[in-house]
């Protein structure tokens, strides 16, 4: 029985994660180590390193991406952000910087959450101060697409950062991209590889049609895949 159940837990797991479409893929690769034509703004850190590299890049129609030239071109971290309700549950315990609120908790209500769950909703920390997405087309708690260890998952636009650190999701994004890492709120992914992908424009936004008051990660994730799935089929290689 226990046996059985683990069993479908884990490919329930595995199940979750989505192949990289070629176009996508094309486009990781393309971009990781060409330069900027289109820089939005930079000077930004990836929050572990002091190099002021990373720049939000408009090279892509309809999109905005994080990108530094460093070492010959590479993307951004995952620095885990636990802020929002229960900012202290689960693997964020020790988080010694957890915020109670994230930064569009009022448009949230009208959703029947007061917030968004760290531990429960896979956004992405996206915008700094200095630079607000906003203004270049994004909406908030829009889709965004992640590749992380060879792998596609989706996020919301969920916070922002007041500082000059990029890079950085929820507990429950980091956790779904490195499973086996044991990331927690005081331990991110620290390599600059994963290509976080903000989308233009409010076809982005799912609105009612995620499921925001999901229980857990992936059913939240399933929730938006679509709207994510059609979002990167759009991007041009």
């Amino acid at each position: 029985m226990n046996i059985l159940v683990l069993t479908a837990v884990f490919s329930a797991g595995i199940a979750s994660a989505y192949d990289i479409p070629q176009n996508l893929q094309q486009i990781y690769n393309n971009h990781k180590s060409g330069k900027c034509n289109n820089k939005l703004a930079g000077g930004f850190t990836d929050g572990i390193g002091g190099a002021t590299t990373f720049a939000y890049c408009g090279d892509i129609n309809g999109a905005i991406f994080l990108h530094s030239l460093g070492n010959g071109g590479q993307y951004d971290n995952m620095d885990v952000d636990c802020d929002g309700a229960n900012n202290h549950g689960g693997d964020c315990a020790n988080d010694p910087s957890g915020q109670s609120q994230t930064a569009f908790m009022d448009s949230l209500p009208q959703y029947g959450i007061q917030d968004l769950d760290a531990n429960v909703h896979p956004y992405v920390v996206f915008g700094n101060a200095g630079f607000d997405p906003q203004s270049y087309g994004m909406e908030p708690l829009s889709v965004m697409a992640v590749v992380c260890n060879n792998q596609l998952l989706y996020g919301i636009w969920g916070d922002t950062n007041g500082y000059d650190s990029t890079g950085e999701a929820s507990i429950a994004l980091a956790q779904m991209c490195y499973p086996n890492d044991g990331l927690t709120g005081d331990n991110g992914h620290g390599p600059d590889d994963v290509f976080y992908i903000g989308f233009t424009g409010n076809g982005a936004v799912p609105g009612g049609s995620a499921d925001w008051q999901a229980g857990d990660r992936w059913t939240f994730e399933a929730s938006i895949k679509d709207l994510g799935d059609r979002l990167v089929a759009s991007l041009q290689a």
